[in-house]
């Protein structure tokens, strides 16, 4: 059977129409974030990036359920950490953290973080996540570890700190706190995100029942070249974006 081709991430012909998509999408990663039980108090922040203003992103309100956001709650946040746009206010912890990805990597269009069970459980053992399993494999050399941990991230310096220890990866696991991922679209951080959560609780299960056998180098970068790309991080979320909107067409508005 021949493959089917995949769709491309789509373009624009104005600033105005990019920015449309990315809070829709934005919007919609939160509620999928909420269906998954990641929405805890009031920590977790995902972020898009503006295209008219580089050093500007869209990011959720301090205090309000993922489950609860829709596009016009989003705030515009500036490098000083100003709300530009928006009522509401941000989470101090979200901007230390979120500024200083968004500088480090111009790259990086969004980053996805929420305090999720496995991740963060994953994540107090202080490792890498191990090649045993095809879907891990998107993270195969593709992930580091953020091992200072020092209370909440509030201050800039720490937030640089973890940004260079991400350095060009598309993840990072912050010990004893959680995980971190980023994408060229709003999309691909969002299903890293899942995707990483998910192989945290796969070998957290592996691990305490026996030994997993891992994935041989060779074949778990192959598998990363084939499923870990900024195309097929965009594309794997498309069918939780299609499902959300039609379940909760809130998040539009």
């Amino acid at each position: 059977m021949p493959v089917q081709p995949r769709a491309p991430i789509p373009t624009f012909d104005s600033f105005a129409a990019d920015r449309l998509y990315r809070k829709q999408h934005l919007a919609a990663a939160f509620r999928i974030f909420a269906r998954c039980g990641w929405s805890e108090g009031t920590a977790g922040h995902i972020t898009a990036r503006d295209p008219e203003r580089p050093d500007h992103f869209w990011v959720n309100p301090y205090g309000v359920h993922f489950a609860r956001i829709r596009v016009s709650d989003l705030l515009l946040v500036n490098d000083l950490g100003e709300v530009v746009e928006g009522t509401k206010h941000v989470n101090a912890a979200g901007f230390a953290i979120h500024s200083q990805v968004h500088a480090a990597r111009p790259d990086v269009v969004s980053a996805a973080h929420a305090h999720s069970m496995y991740g963060k459980t994953w994540s107090s053992l202080g490792r890498l996540l191990d090649p045993i399993t095809q879907d891990v494999c998107s993270f195969y050399n593709d992930h580091t570890l953020f091992d200072d941990f020092t209370g909440v991230v509030l201050e800039s310096d720490e937030g640089k700190r973890l940004a260079h220890t991400l350095g060009e990866n598309k993840a990072i696991i912050l010990q004893n706190h959680g995980l971190l991922t980023v994408g060229t679209t709003v999309d691909e951080a969002a299903w890293w995100f899942i995707k990483m959560e998910r192989s945290c609780e796969s070998q957290l299960l592996a691990e305490a029942a026996g030994k997993p056998r891992l994935i041989a180098p060779e074949v778990a970068e192959l598998t990363r070249q084939q499923s870990g790309s900024h195309q097929a991080g965009w594309y794997s979320f498309q069918p939780l974006f299609d499902w959300i909107a039609e379940e909760e067409p809130s998040l539009f508005e």
